[in-house]
């Protein structure tokens, strides 16, 4: 979004990148996906709305506990009111 692109081709794709996407859309941050098929890795065309400032991994992954989330929340995150925290687990997104 910084250099003016209205449109990004992500490749190769996953189950993971894709229900992550979905996630950001929901959110208001990109607008549609294109999913296509090649019957290789896969690729998705994904077309921007101007909205995302920063977007980060977290590597490596951590181990948390329930009762951590709200910490590890608050050292990642800039403030209270501000940004979201998308985690996997073994059951989704």
């Amino acid at each position: 979004e910084k250099r003016g692109k209205r449109q990004v081709l992500v490749r190769p794709n996953s189950k993971v990148i894709i229900k992550f996407l979905q996630v950001m859309q929901k959110h208001g941050y990109i607008g549609d996906l294109e999913i296509i098929d090649d019957h290789r890795a896969g690729k998705v065309v994904v077309d921007l709305v101007g909205r995302i400032n920063k977007c980060g991994v977290i590597s490596p992954r951590f181990d948390v506990t329930l009762d951590g989330i709200e910490q590890l929340a608050s050292n990642i995150l800039p403030s209270r009111q501000f940004g979201h925290l998308v985690l996997t687990t073994p059951y989704g997104i």
